[in-house]
């Protein structure tokens, strides 16, 4: 059986003292729970909110890594940093560094390959807009980013790693999709995976990543394909996410 994994995406929020008082309060409050619980932070408080949690339930996630192994890449954090700084996790190919920064399925590939590497479990991210939702290529769209990293890496490689369905018509925009239409997308991925490998289709954990909170969260996490969340703006909030993190 999968285990669920719930996980804190701070995006660029918050001071080392926010931080650090946020990261206190979650390991306080979670108390026993069986699924993992991570917080992926911002470059420069890594290493403080890895100190912070240690001893506690809670790991250590990156917003995402470098495409290269090392060298002359002004303002790039390679895996090997990442690692010394304690990730267990790292993001790769998030919509916001697809849409802001130009990331391509190929770059992608690239920093899903540098996080393992380094034994960093990459959480790769996937998901359509609104404008490609409406003109029904969601599946289109989510094959041609999976695949990219499927060809790069062999889909053996999905056994350390995690997905996560983010539509991005739902990301910020306080829209949620249905359950039925997450469990629609989800239930997609993993039939794409079991076309390569059954086994790796059975045991990826797949997460929902479009603006998931305490209201919604358990109905979501009860879909049989959904193994838990990527939370964005409700993991800034203590109470919140503690309580999607109890939802499952």
């Amino acid at each position: 059986m999968r285990q669920s994994l719930i996980m804190g995406n701070w995006k660029m929020n918050g001071s080392r003292q926010d931080g650090q008082a946020l990261a206190n309060t979650l390991a306080e409050g979670l108390g026993s729970v069986t699924q993992e619980v991570a917080v992926c932070v911002p470059f420069v408080y890594l290493s403080d909110i890895q100190q912070t949690l240690t001893g506690s339930a809670i790991v250590v996630g990156a917003q995402n890594v470098a495409d290269q192994t090392s060298g002359a890449y002004t303002g790039e954090v390679s895996a090997t940093m990442l690692a010394d700084c304690g990730c267990k996790y790292a993001l790769v190919g998030h919509s916001e560094r697809r849409s802001y920064y130009g990331d391509t399925n190929a770059s992608v590939a690239k920093r899903f390959i540098e996080a393992q590497k380094q034994n960093i479990i990459p959480v790769l991210c996937v998901g359509e807009t609104l404008e490609e939702r409406e003109s029904n290529r969601t599946f289109q769209v989510v094959d041609e980013q999976l695949d990219a990293v499927i060809d790069a890496a062999g889909i053996d490689a999905f056994q350390k790693a995690v997905i996560a369905y983010e539509p991005v018509w739902a990301i910020g925009t306080g829209k949620t999709a249905t359950d039925d239409q997450a469990q629609e997308v989800h239930r997609y991925i993993r039939q794409r995976i079991a076309a390569r490998s059954q086994t790796v289709a059975d045991s990826v954990q797949i997460l929902y990543g479009g603006s998931v909170k305490p209201d919604n969260a358990k109905a979501l996490f009860a879909m049989p394909d959904i193994d838990g969340g990527l939370v964005g703006g409700a993991s800034l909030d203590a109470k919140g996410f503690l309580q999607i993190c109890h939802s499952v």
